[in-house]
């Protein structure tokens, strides 16, 4: 067998495995963010739009594993991170694909993250409840919060997914939504790419893109993300995590305040600090989640 023989079986060798690497992608999806999406009539089950909506809400997610797998995905993980997180139809899923749904659960809008994943995608976030602009911007619960903060800075549901995931050093690589959530997004956390469907025009109104028009934006920004998915670099947060969260009611904040390891920094805020960003996010999730009449 000859030098060149020999180089030749090894270059091969090299290249097969290669092309066999695997590329895990997790997709996270809201539905505010979703093209056309301005109101509650689109976003829960009593509105008359909402059953439309879980149909554009799962195109959304078809076009970015479409993109995915078009630049090399080989195993993906979609979770629906809206409201009761069972909007997406899972039937109109490809075969390949698995869904995590419902509540509670460990990671919140990013469950069942670990080191496995090559990256994350955000589809349909929306800014955060602090922000000044942006379609239906609030930050977990627009019923219940006033601010999200961690160390001290303001954060939407993407910047916090991107410190959850962050964690295990997997980075966000796409974020969809609107112009102000995108932006939010990519500003704090640094290199990710974007697709914009839509421009806010308050709470509750927008110039939008057309679903479809959205999907084929969405299914670019995708393949684009995987295919420089070397490019991008995890979120990480800074250690102790200080999470400071302001309630519109008076109560909640009153009982939080007993626990020793909540302390109560004015009259609708509590501060929790933990080790990291973890600890912040196990706490947040049992605050928001518990009720003592939980059944079974």
């Amino acid at each position: 067998m000859t030098r060149i023989t020999l180089w030749l079986i090894l270059f091969l060798s090299v290249s097969s495995l290669q092309a066999q690497k695997k590329i895990k992608i997790l997709i996270s999806v809201d539905m505010e963010g979703v093209a056309g999406a301005v109101t509650e009539q689109q976003l829960g089950p009593a509105g008359f739009e909402y059953a439309r909506f879980r149909e554009f809400m799962t195109n959304e997610t078809l076009a970015a594993i479409e993109g995915a797998k078009q630049a090399g995905a080989t195993e993906i993980v979609v979770v629906d991170a809206h409201g009761n997180g069972q909007n997406l139809l899972i039937e109109k899923l490809p075969e390949d694909v698995k869904l995590i749904r419902s509540w509670p659960r460990k990671y919140h809008m990013v469950g069942g993250i670990d080191n496995s994943f090559d990256g994350v995608m955000l589809i349909g976030y929306h800014s955060s409840t602090s922000n000044l602009e942006g379609v239906r911007a609030h930050t977990f619960s627009s019923a219940k919060l006033t601010n999200v903060s961690i160390n001290n800075k303001s954060v939407s549901e993407g910047i916090w997914a991107a410190m959850v995931v962050g964690h295990f050093n997997v980075p966000v690589i796409l974020i969809t939504g609107d112009n102000i959530a995108t932006a939010e997004t990519k500003d704090f956390i640094g290199d990710t790419e974007t697709a914009v469907v839509k421009e806010a025009y308050g709470f509750h109104s927008a110039k939008s893109l057309t679903p479809s028009a959205s999907c084929k934006l969405i299914k670019v920004a995708s393949t684009k993300a995987v295919s420089r998915i070397k490019d991008f670099k995890p979120f990480k947060v800074s250690t102790p995590v200080t999470m400071d969260v302001s309630f519109k009611n008076y109560r909640p904040v009153e009982l939080l305040s007993y626990l020793p390891i909540v302390k109560r920094i004015d009259s609708h805020t509590i501060r929790f600090v933990g080790d990291d960003i973890i600890a912040a996010d196990d706490f947040f999730i049992f605050m928001m989640d518990y009720n003592s009449d939980l059944e079974p």
